[in-house]
């Protein structure tokens, strides 16, 4: 019977310690798989301003375009946690003060709630950033992020960052013309051609004669 060597007994303890690695490993508690909800919740939350709603429907709703584009995973976590697509670590890192907004958004995203002026984009970027691309169609501007679909020559090289459009100021009708839309039952009073010119001590209320006030009360 051959006499194993020095050599042979350290690699038998080596693979018996591995083994044994191998079986505690097996044997305790495993990571649950996050739900599309929480993936849903992180990437809103790392991926906008916390305190922004807007922002964060405008992040879901990136998502939720790329899960529906066949271009992409099939699942959100799958989507959210795609390699160099969001922010790094965003399935793993600790969440704070903004988490229970982001889960609140993220419900309303998962329940068919999107951002109506995203439209059909499947990416953004920080606000303020510019790049040398010429196929960015940029589209709204929302929680620190410029969101855009890809066009052929959307853009020029050298031009300005994208910012929302201010609002239009409200333009309001002309006086004559809420005059003229006045209620039909609404009477004009007559005018007489032989009312006098206003004098130097009531300038504003001509003398009317006793046959001009019958005349201006129309009975």
């Amino acid at each position: 019977m051959a006499v194993p060597t020095p050599t042979i007994l350290r690699r038998n303890a080596l693979l018996l310690c591995l083994l044994a690695l191998l079986g505690a490993c097996a044997s305790g508690p495993r990571l649950r798989p996050m739900t599309a909800h929480e993936c849903m919740t992180r990437v809103m939350y790392f991926e906008s301003n916390r305190s922004s709603p807007d922002g964060m429907l405008a992040v879901g709703t990136v998502v939720m375009n790329r899960l529906n584009s066949g271009l992409y995973p099939k699942s959100v976590c799958g989507v959210v946690g795609q390699k160099n697509q969001f922010a790094p670590g965003v399935l793993r890192k600790p969440m704070h003060k903004g988490r229970d907004l982001a889960a609140k958004m993220a419900t309303r995203v998962l329940r068919g709630e999107r951002h109506p002026r995203v439209s059909k984009a499947m990416f953004f970027h920080t606000a303020g950033m510019t790049f040398p691309y010429t196929n960015m169609h940029y589209l709204v501007e929302a929680g620190g992020n410029v969101f855009y679909e890809k066009r052929k020559n959307a853009r020029r090289i050298g031009d300005p960052p994208f910012r929302n459009p201010a609002p239009r100021a409200v333009q309001y009708a002309p006086r004559s013309v809420y005059v003229a839309e006045a209620p039909r039952f609404a009477r004009s009073v007559p005018v007489s051609p032989r009312r006098a010119a206003p004098t130097p001590h009531n300038p504003g209320l001509a003398p009317m004669s006793v046959a001009d006030l019958i005349a201006a009360s129309g009975d």
